[in-house]
C-alpha cells in the first residue's frame, strides 16, 4: 500500500503532527480531517480576546488551507469518522466513503461535561471549547447586556474564570458557583486559590463556594432564566455558562479496540497499544515510568505530542519529557504554571502578593516541582530551566528576592 498518513482531528496537536511529517522528510499523503467546518484554529482565545470582541477570525487562524496545501496536506473540514478499521488500515466516515492508511493520528481532543441536571439543555446553558461555542456566548452575551440580565458561571476552573473575567470587562453581572471550598483547587495551592478569589471579588465577581445546584429554572420559551440551589434561593441568569471540564473523546479509539483509560492510552511518544496508531493533544493519557497516568490539557502538550507522533511514524524516538507549562490570562493578570504541584507539601512566595506580581513555589521535601507566576514572566521563564535542568533552590532562596537563582543554573 503507498504510504498514506490519516489525521484525525484538525486542531493543534492534528496540525503540528502533519507539519512535523513533512518537515521530516515524509513524502506520502497526508489527509488532516476535522470535524468542524472551519479550518485549524487557535483555542485560547476563545474565552477572551475572541469572547470580547477584541480581535476578528482572521486573527484565529492557525493554519490558512492554502497555506497547508501548499505543503501538500489536505485538509477535509465538516467530516466525521465514524469507525476505525484496524485489519484493513482504513477509517470509515459518516458519509459512507473510506480512507485507508499506513499510518493513523488520533487528535480528537475533548468534549466538555454536561450539567446533568433538570433544565442542563435549556437554551442559553452553553459550554466553551470550539469557535462556535465562543460565538454563541458573545451573541447571549449581547443578549444579556441588551435586556439587563446577569451571567451565571458554574465552575471555578480556568475557563469559567476567564469567561467570567470577560463578562465582567463586558459590564455585566456575574456570578461564580463553585462546588469546592476554593477555586482551581486541584492545580493552585490554597493561598493562591484565596488570592484569585479576592481577585474576581475586587473586580465585582460574586463567587459561591461550595455551592449546590439543584436544577436550572426556565422560561415559556424553554431558555434559561435562573440557577436553582439546594437552600431554594434562585439566582436569576439570562446566559449560564457551564466550565466543569472536559472528558477526552476516546471513543473511536475505545470501539477499535485500543487501550482507553481517562483517555487514549500512550507512551512517551505518542504510540498506542496498535503500532500503527498514534496519538496527541487532550485526547490522550500518557503512560509513565510508575505506571500511572498523566492527562495534560494544554497547548504545548499538544505541539510537543504531535512532534512526538509524527517522529513515531518516521521510525525515530522523540518522547515529550519537557516542563509542562501552562497560562490563563483573568482581567489584568497573567498566570504562567511550569511543572505540575501535585504532592508539594511546602511553599514559598517570592515576591508580594498584594502588589500583584509574584511567584509561589512548589516543594516536595528539598525538591522543586513546579512555579506558578502571577505577572512575573521572567520568575516562570526562569522556573522552566530550573524544572528541565532538575535543580532546587532551598525553599528560604526561593522566598529571598536578593539570591539569584538563576545562578543555580551556573556549572
Amino acid at each position: 500500500m503507498t504510504a498514506s498518513i490519516v489525521i484525525i482531528g484538525a486542531g493543534q496537536a492534528g496540525v503540528q503532527a502533519a507539519e512535523a511529517l513533512r518537515t521530516g522528510g515524509f513524502e506520502g499523503a497526508i489527509t488532516l480531517l476535522g470535524d468542524e467546518p472551519h479550518g485549524p484554529y487557535h483555542r485560547p482565545p476563545l474565552s477572551k480576546a475572541w469572547l470580547a470582541g477584541d480581535i476578528g477570525a482572521e486573527q484565529l487562524v492557525m493554519r490558512a488551507p492554502e497555506a497547508l496545501a501548499r505543503k501538500n496536506i489536505a485538509l477535509r473540514t465538516g467530516q466525521t469518522v465514524r469507525a476505525i478499521d484496524r485489519t484493513a488500515c482504513q477509517v470509515w466516515l459518516t458519509d459512507g466513503s473510506a480512507l485507508p492508511y499506513s499510518g493513523l493520528v488520533l487528535a480528537t481532543g475533548a468534549t466538555p461535561r454536561s450539567l446533568p441536571l433538570p433544565g442542563g439543555d435549556a437554551m442559553g446553558v452553553l459550554a466553551l471549547r470550539s469557535r462556535d461555542d465562543a460565538s454563541a456566548i458573545a451573541k447571549r452575551m449581547a443578549m444579556c447586556i441588551e435586556q439587563q440580565l446577569p451571567v451565571v458561571v458554574i465552575g471555578g476552573g480556568f475557563i469559567g474564570l476567564e469567561v467570567a473575567a470577560t463578562a465582567r470587562k463586558k459590564g455585566l453581572r456575574v456570578t461564580v458557583l463553585e462546588a469546592a471550598p476554593r477555586l482551581l483547587g486541584r492545580v493552585l495551592a490554597p493561598l493562591l486559590s484565596d488570592w484569585y478569589a479576592q481577585l474576581h471579588r475586587s473586580q465585582g465577581v460574586s463567587l459561591l463556594l461550595g455551592a449546590q445546584i439543584t436544577a436550572l429554572e426556565t422560561d415559556r420559551q424553554g431558555a434559561v432564566s435562573g440557577v436553582r440551589l439546594a437552600d431554594g434561593t434562585v439566582l436569576a441568569a439570562g446566559l449560564v455558562v457551564v466550565g466543569i471540564g472536559v472528558s477526552a473523546n476516546d471513543q473511536l479509539a475505545r470501539d477499535a479496540g485500543l487501550a482507553c483509560e481517562r483517555g487514549i492510552v500512550v507512551d512517551a511518544c505518542g504510540r498506542t497499544s496498535d503500532p500503527l496508531i498514534m496519538a496527541a493533544g487532550d485526547c490522550t493519557a500518557r503512560r509513565l515510568a510508575d505506571g500511572s497516568l498523566l492527562r495534560l490539557e494544554s497547548v504545548q502538550n499538544a505541539t510537543e505530542q504531535g512532534k512526538s507522533v509524527a517522529a513515531a511514524l518516521l521510525g525515530q524516538e522523540r518522547p515529550f519529557t519537557a516542563t509542562p507549562w501552562f497560562w490563563s490570562d483573568q482581567f489584568d493578570k497573567k498566570l504562567q504554571m511550569a511543572g505540575l504541584s501535585t504532592g508539594a507539601d511546602q511553599w514559598a512566595v517570592r515576591g508580594d502578593l498584594a502588589s500583584g506580581s509574584f511567584s509561589v513555589y512548589h516543594f516536595k521535601g528539598r525538591n522543586l516541582l513546579a512555579v506558578d507566576s502571577v505577572n512575573a514572566s521572567r520568575d516562570h521563564l526562569q522556573a522552566r530551566k530550573l524544572l528541565d535542568a532538575s535543580v532546587s533552590p532551598t525553599v528560604d532562596q526561593a522566598a529571598d528576592m536578593e539570591f539569584d537563582l538563576g545562578g543555580l543554573l551556573v556549572k
